[in-house]
């Protein structure tokens, strides 16, 4: 049903030599984290984690990003937002 579009991923993550990634998923896709865990940690050198609090969209970065290091934040679902002006 979802395209993840795990190949782009994996070379994002190697265009930007990331060793530490933080995947955002929204509710409705949080029970496709580990296939995204387990293609990132498979398939590059970096290392996974899994953001499973909320996610209300791209200005929602979760705290304590800097203590892990984190490389690469990664969102899933989220739509570029188009306003109409009337």
């Amino acid at each position: 049903m979802y395209e993840l579009e795990l190949q782009q991923l994996i070379s994002e993550i190697k265009k930007q030599k990331a060793k530490q990634v933080l995947i955002q998923l929204p509710d409705g896709m949080k029970h496709k984290a580990d296939q995204v865990a387990d293609a990132v940690e498979e398939q590059t050198s970096a290392k996974a984690f899994l953001w499973l609090g909320s996610c209300y969209g791209a200005c929602d970065l979760p705290l304590g990003m800097d203590i892990l290091n984190i490389d690469l934040v990664v969102q899933w679902g989220h739509n570029r937002f188009n306003k109409e002006m009337w």
